[in-house]
């Protein structure tokens, strides 16, 4: 029999004839009684996950919404959760099996212990039982962190062995049509939600690593990001930025990884008339503007950097042709920095984006040098002047400061003397709020005056600090 592949129903069958002897009851937690393969828990288990992967629905969209509800079951979302376990608790009571050796506690039921196998993330199941404001779970080999208001801390609760963490990595790419194996050590999950889930395995990294990244719902309007509950900016400075999208500045914003980037992309955008067309570029569709306003005139490309028909050039190749008035681009990356730079110098002003740099000052450079890889002949200090006054224009620096997302510069990124520097308008001291400008560049005081704008109405006054 150890060499035949298991069947849950040639086993039900032996059960119910009395060929096999099924489980003691009273067997002591994980301890298996003899008259059955040790391992039948096991292959019970790996057949209840071939049969959840199976495809299930007519139409292509049924067969994708119920892969939805499998990896929505396993990230711990309730409804699916409950869906799943009815699954499995109906293919066993079709297949009249109701004990397996191997089972052990502390499950009530078979249906629940293959659950738990199968769909169950062990002992995350208790992080999430406290879901509210959890935006991240970071698993590194059997730690694991948590994220909460962009303060990342270690959470008390391990998991026992690296085995664990493998095992909800495999539940998750199988359901997703996917593989981590010698050949391929990595993997990605995205929900339509927005919920993200980035996994390696040993051999591209240390240790096995999962990182979930929870999508969360919340849309606030510059008003709202500047009210005490938030702090990620003042009063004043939400004037500065409504003048600054009325003027059509091109504004690029930095900052490291769950400092608010995405949030405040969104809240600008908030504010824009619905009528206006958007037209977003996205690796991984995060801003979900979709879900978030679906009521603006906004078209979002998800691109795929290893296939050419639908990567980042041929995106913007698209975009470029459907009439957009402003363009929101995620994230520059190398091979689009050129094809940014001729949209926001070629009639889309107003465009937004985000990049990777120490400081506001280093922007323009770092654009430059991903300009430069495509090999043209450019010369990179024309370069990063054009850039540094037609494409980075609006500066603005994201980062956690007294255990609040905030806004930590502003300004306007210039060129001077053969190098990029910032006319700051904003800069937030720790423990004391911003120190605001009283007033901004020649040039930016006329374009605020071409919109009908005042320095007052544009949040300009005397210099002081704000909390």
């Amino acid at each position: 029999m150890s060499g035949e592949r298991f069947s849950p129903a040639a086993l039900a069958a032996e059960l119910r004839s009395g060929r096999r002897p099924p489980a003691s009851t009273e067997a002591p937690a994980g301890q298996q009684t003899g008259g059955a393969a040790p391992d039948s828990f096991a292959k019970a288990a790996e057949d209840m996950r071939t049969y959840l992967a199976s495809p299930r629905g007519m139409t292509d969209e049924e067969r994708r919404e119920y892969g939805e509800r499998l990896n929505r079951a396993v990230l711990g979302y309730r409804r699916e959760r409950r869906e799943i376990m009815a699954l499995v608790a109906d293919r066993l009571l079709k297949l009249r099996l109701h004990e397996l050796p191997g089972m052990g506690a502390p499950y009530k039921s078979l249906a629940e212990a293959l659950f738990a196998e199968v769909i169950g993330l062990g002992v995350l199941e208790r992080i999430l039982e406290e879901r509210d404001g959890l935006e991240e779970i970071q698993v590194v080999g059997t730690r694991i962190y948590l994220m909460r208001g962009g303060t990342v801390k270690r959470s008390p609760i391990d998991f026992q062995t690296p085995g664990e963490v493998e095992r909800i990595q495999q539940n998750l790419v199988l359901y997703n049509n996917d593989r981590i194996n010698p050949r391929k050590r990595w993997a990605e999950v995205m929900l339509r939600d927005g919920t993200r889930v980035t996994m390696t395995a040993y051999g591209f990294t240390s240790l096995p690593t999962l990182t979930m990244r929870f999508y969360q719902a919340q849309a606030f309007r510059l008003e709202e990001l500047a009210a005490p509950a938030y702090g990620t900016l003042c009063t004043q400075m939400s004037r500065m930025l409504h003048a600054v999208l009325a003027a059509r500045f091109n504004l690029v914003v930095i900052g490291p990884t769950g400092s608010g980037k995405t949030h405040l992309l969104k809240a600008l955008i908030a504010e824009l008339p619905d009528e206006e067309r958007i037209v977003t570029l996205e690796s991984r569709l995060e801003m979900m503007l979709g879900q978030e306003f679906p009521h603006k005139n906004v078209v979002e490309y998800e691109t795929d950097e290893e296939d050419d028909r639908h990567g980042p050039a041929q995106a913007f190749k698209l975009a470029l042709r459907q009439s957009p008035q402003r363009i929101v681009h995620a994230e520059i990356r190398d091979e689009d920095a050129n094809i940014y730079v001729r949209a926001c110098t070629r009639g889309h002003a107003g465009s937004m984006t985000t990049v990777h740099a120490s400081r506001l000052e280093d922007v323009p450079e770092a654009i430059t040098d991903m300009c430069m890889l495509d090999g043209r002949g450019m010369d990179p200090g024309r370069l990063c002047k054009r850039i540094a006054r037609h494409v980075t224009q609006i500066g603005i620096e994201m980062g956690i400061a007294d255990g609040k997302r905030r806004i930590l510069r502003m300004g306007e990124i210039c060129w001077r003397d053969g190098e990029a520097s910032l006319e700051e308008w904003a800069l937030y001291r720790r423990g004391e709020g911003w120190k605001l400008a009283s007033k901004p560049s020649s040039e930016a005081v006329r374009r605020l005056a071409e919109c009908g704008l005042t320095l007052q109405e544009s949040g300009f006054g005397e210099e002081s600090l704000h909390a």
